[in-house]
Parts: C-alpha cells; structure tokens; sequence
C-alpha cells in the first residue's frame, strides 16, 4: 500500500521542522511546520527528492497508508488509511508575488470559508406577504428560494438574473456570477455592458458567488489587473455594488434581501411621490398611464436583422445592439411628436 511519511527536518536551522512525503507521480516532497493541519493550514516549501535524509538522519514520525492520492486541479486530494484527520489537500496558490504551496484539512478549510446556516425569517421588507421574483429565461441553474416565500417566474429580463417588476417596470434586479464568469466578463469587456445597463434601474446590484480574496489565487489572469478593473467599474457606477458573498447559499440569501428591501424601497416611494404635486403612480392599480412594455428579444432581433445587423439566431442579444434599438425608437417618437 502507499504511504503517506512524515519525518522530522535533519536541517537545524529550517523553521520548518518536518518533511513531507507524498507517492504521486516520481515522488513529491515538502518541508513543513506540522504533522497535520489541526488549527490552520500549514505552509509547504516545495524540496527536491534528494533532500529527503538517509540512513541514520531518517527520523519518521509517522507513516500512514493512502486510501487515495490524486491531483485534481490545483489541489492534491490526500485520503489516509485511519478514522480521525484522514482527509487533507495539498493547495497550490499563489501569494505576495510568488507560487505557494498549502496543506489543509476540512476544518482548517471551514475557518477560511464559514459554512454557516442562511436565515429562514423573512427579510423585513417582505412583511408578511410572498415576493414575487422574475428570473430570467437564460438563467441555467438559477436560484430556488426554497427557505423563503418566494415565487418564482421565468420570463426574460432587460438587465439582470433576478428582477422586481412592479406593473410593467423593472424596479430592481441582480446580476448573479461566478467567479470564473466574473473575471472572463471583465476580461471581455461584458461586464461593463451589463453594468450600464444596471445602471438605468432604480435598484441593482453584482453579486459574486466566491470570495474576494480569491481574486488575487489566480493564475491564468493577472490578479492586479482584474482588481483595477472593479475597482474602475465601480468609480465609473457607484450606485451598481458589486458584492462577494463567499458562497452560492450566501449569495441566493442576499439577493433575496436585497429585492425584498427594494421592494418596501419602491412602495415607500410610491406612497410619498403619491402626495406631490403632479405626482403619477407607475404601480398596479393606477390611473395613470403605463409606459410602453419591453420590446422581446424576438422583436429586437427581427429589427436587427432588417437593419442590417449581424445578430445570433437564438440566444442574448449583445448590449450595444439593445442600445442601437432604443435609440433608432426614441429618434422615431420624437420625430414623429415633431411632425405633429
């Protein structure tokens, strides 16, 4: 059977007093502070396999047999032959400039990223009624909800995930992404669209499913980069947040919040604007009159095609051809209350 051996650094002066051997591929060997990962993760030099000692400077302290030794990613899941701290991982990350190496267990893991328990109250805006959250049509595996009363309806959104239309207006919403989609939106140049289109409601939000600081763990992309780019956005749409929420629970539970608050937002609003002079209500129930619904995707892509715009036959339009749109539609009303 494979093993896992732990033996003590012959090197008097190395602050890591252990060494660490693992049986993958030709042999992959680390100085380490600690036997075992028990209060946080313990940091790993890599070493070269000719620095593992010999003869009378071998001092193991313990030799484990390995139910499962293998590298998945950027991770080598270790699971030991023994009932108590059997499972691990060897992390490699990167940090102050430089590649890292990281061994953890499933508790020092937790520390860094809390699996708490979400809240089943009822966030205070929704009072005691169902909200009613429209997700959008594209939305794959979207947000269920399940511990709040929610309901859900798909249709597709102008801006957004998870909307709040109140009549025929889109008074909130929120972008939902995942980290890798985060970067590979900011890279592109999409997440500045989406921003922007966010911008044009009374309420939105970015919600990202992972923690800020892993940001700075990725190795494909220039971290520095990526973090001056949000930071750019954010200058350029202060009132679209962009908010990490370490998980997708943690993420579902404040988009949830954030729509129940606009919701008590937008009839708190209704109700004062109510009792101003020449005030005109846009909620259901109002005599006023109600703005134009939204053109469907179908309708701005037969516009496009006649136009001469090359678009996708099925799918999201991009953002500059919904703008194209509304501005050739805006041209034509205002010419049209010209002539009259």
């Amino acid at each position: 059977m494979a093993e896992l051996v732990i033996a003590r650094n012959p090197d008097p002066g190395s602050s890591l007093g252990f060494l660490l051997w693992l049986p993958l591929g030709d042999g992959l060997l680390f100085r380490t502070s600690d036997t075992w990962p028990r209060t946080k993760a313990l940091y790993c030099h890599p070493a070269e396999p000719d620095e593992w000692p010999a003869g009378d400077d071998l001092e193991v302290v313990e030799r484990v047999g390995l139910r499962s030794c293998a590298r998945r990613g950027a991770a080598i899941d270790v699971v030991l032959d023994r009932s108590r701290e059997n499972r691990s991982q060897i992390v490699y990350t990167r940090g102050r400039g430089r590649d890292m190496v990281f061994w953890q267990s499933p508790r020092t893991r937790k520390q860094a990223r809390p699996q708490v328990r979400t809240p089943t109250a009822r966030a205070v805006g929704a009072g005691g009624d169902e909200i009613e959250i429209v997700v959008d049509a594209h939305e794959r595996y979207p947000y269920r909800f399940a511990s709040q009363q929610v309901r859900i309806v798909r249709r597709a959104l102008a801006a957004g995930d998870y909307g709040l239309v109140l009549g025929d207006a889109l008074v909130a919403s929120v972008e939902r992404k995942s980290l890798p989609d985060l970067i590979s939106s900011v890279a592109s140049g999409r997440l500045r669209f989406a921003l922007g289109e966010l911008a044009a409601l009374p309420r939105a939000a970015v919600v990202v499913e992972d923690r800020w600081s892993q940001v700075f763990a990725q190795r494909h992309v220039r971290p520095a980069q990526v973090a001056d780019s949000l930071a750019e956005l954010q200058v350029r749409w202060p009132g679209v947040p962009i908010v990490f929420a370490e998980t997708r629970p943690l993420a579902e539970e404040w988009t949830y919040r954030f729509l129940a608050a606009a919701l008590a937002w937008a009839h708190d609003e209704h109700v004062i604007g109510a009792r101003l002079p020449g005030a005109t209500s846009e909620l259901p129930g109002s005599t006023a009159p109600s703005p134009p619904p939204s053109p469907s995707t179908a309708e701005v892509r037969a516009w496009a095609r006649a136009a001469g715009i090359d678009v996708p036959e099925r799918g999201r339009l991009r953002p500059d051809v919904w703008t194209r749109y509304r501005e050739a539609h805006r041209d034509a009303t205002e010419g049209a209350d010209d002539r009259r």
